[in-house]
C-alpha cells in the first residue's frame, strides 16, 4: 500500500525548509557562451600549465588574487590591473588568476559567492552561479586564465570550460567525492595537504584520481546521471602549511618530493603562500614566497609555483549582514596582501629568476 502523504512527510525533508529548482548547466551556458577569444585563453592556460608540470615549459606559476570574489566590479578591475602587470613579465612567470566562488569554512560563515551573492544569507544561487560564469568569462576575454577551488561536485558542470587550474582544498583532499570529482577535470588539479600538514592525503588524492571511477552526477541538461571518467594525469601537491607552521621551507619541500617519487607520482609541486605557511599573518606572506623563488633560482626545477592571497587593498574586514558599509577592494575572508606589494612581489620575482638581483 502507497505511503501517505503525512507518512512521507515524517520519513523525508524533515530538516529542509524548501526546495527550489534551479536551472540546467546547458541553460547557463547558452545565456553565458564561450567567445572565441575565452576558449583560447583557457586552452592556452590549460596547456602551459601541463608544460610546466611536464618540464617543458621553464616558467614559474604565480596563482594570485583575492582569497574569495565577494564584489564583480572589483574583481574585474583587479583583473586588469594583473593583465597589465604580468604581461611584460610573462617570459618568466605564468601568471593565473585566483577566482574563488566557493569558500569551505571550518565551521560556518559566508560561504562564497556562488551561494550568497548579495551577502546576507539570502542564498540566491541561481544568481551567484550567473555572477560567477560571467566574470570567469570577462576574465578569460582579457586573456587572463583562471584559478579557482570546486567544492560542489555539481559546480564544475556550470563553469569548468571557463577554468584553466583548480584546486580541491586541505579539508576535502581526503574526500572520495572530491578525488573522483578530479578525476574527471579537464584542467590540472592542486591537492593541498591536510590543515594538520599530513602531506599523505593529498599523494592518495594524486593516485585516485589518476585512475578511471564511476559516480553519481549530474549532465549538462541537469539530469541525475553516472559520470564515468579517465582519470586525470596532471594532479600535483600543494603545501600550504598548517596549524603547527609553515611546510614552504627548502628541508619541507624536499622530504614532500622524496614522498612523491617513492609513491610513484610527479615531484612537481606548488607552496600556497598564505595559511599556515604565513602562520595566518599576511604581512608575511613575503617572506615564504621569496624564500620560495629562491629556492626554485637555486635550482629546485620541480617547484614549480606558489600561490598568493592578494587583493586591491590589504587586511580583512568583517561581514556584518550585508555589503553595506564594506571597504572597497578589502578581503571578508582571510586577509591579503594590497596591490602595492603585489606589483613588488612579481617584479622582484621576475628579476631574481633572471639574475638581475639577488
Amino acid at each position: 500500500m502507497p505511503a501517505t502523504t503525512k507518512d512521507q512527510q515524517g520519513l523525508r525533508d524533515i530538516n529542509v525548509n524548501a526546495t527550489e529548482r534551479l536551472m540546467p548547466p546547458s541553460e547557463l551556458l547558452s545565456e553565458f557562451p564561450l567567445t572565441g577569444i575565452a576558449e583560447e585563453t583557457v586552452l592556452k592556460g590549460r596547456e602551459a600549465i601541463r608544460k610546466v608540470l611536464d618540464g617543458t615549459d621553464e616558467r614559474f606559476i604565480i596563482i594570485a588574487g583575492p582569497c574569495s570574489i565577494h564584489d564583480y566590479d572589483t574583481a574585474l578591475e583587479y583583473a586588469d590591473r594583473l593583465r597589465r602587470l604580468t604581461q611584460p613579465l610573462s617570459d618568466r612567470l605564468l601568471t593565473v588568476m585566483r577566482v574563488y566562488f566557493e569558500k569551505p569554512r571550518t565551521t560556518v560563515g559566508w560561504k562564497g559567492l556562488l551561494y550568497d551573492p548579495d551577502l546576507n544569507d539570502s542564498f540566491d544561487i541561481a544568481t551567484g552561479l550567473r555572477q560567477g560564469r560571467s566574470l570567469l568569462l570577462e576574465v578569460a576575454k582579457m586573456g587572463i586564465c583562471s584559478a579557482t577551488e570546486f567544492l560542489d561536485p555539481i559546480v564544475p558542470q556550470y563553469t569548468a570550460d571557463l577554468v584553466s587550474w583548480a584546486a580541491v582544498g586541505a579539508r576535502t583532499t581526503e574526500s572520495q567525492t572530491h578525488r573522483q570529482m578530479a578525476s574527471g577535470l579537464s584542467m590540472p588539479v592542486g591537492f593541498k595537504n591536510g590543515t594538520d600538514g599530513n602531506i599523505q592525503i593529498a599523494i592518495d588524492a594524486m593516485i585516485t584520481s589518476r585512475a578511471s571511477h564511476g559516480f553519481l552526477g549530474i549532465d549538462l541538461d541537469g539530469h541525475a546521471s553516472v559520470i564515468q571518467t579517465k582519470g586525470n594525469q596532471y594532479g600535483h601537491l600543494v603545501l600550504r602549511g598548517s596549524n603547527d607552521g609553515p611546510n614552504y621551507d627548502s628541508q619541507s619541500v624536499n622530504a614532500a618530493q622524496r614522498r612523491l617519487s617513492s609513491a610513484g607520482v610527479p615531484s612537481t609541486l606548488l607552496v600556497d603562500c598564505s595559511h599556515g605557511n604565513c602562520n595566518k599573518d599576511h604581512t608575511r606572506m613575503n617572506v615564504a614566497f621569496q624564500d620560495v623563488v629562491k629556492q626554485r633560482a637555486s635550482g629546485n626545477s620541480r617547484l614549480i609555483g606558489c600561490m598568493l592571497e592578494s587583493n586591491i587593498n590589504s587586511g580583512s574586514q568583517k561581514l556584518n549582514g550585508g555589503p553595506d558599509g564594506l571597504q572597497y577592494g578589502v578581503s571578508i575572508t582571510d586577509p591579503c596582501i594590497g596591490w602595492k606589494e603585489t606589483e613588488e612581489l612579481f617584479h622582484w620575482a621576475h628579476d631574481f629568476l633572471e639574475g638581475n638581483v639577488s
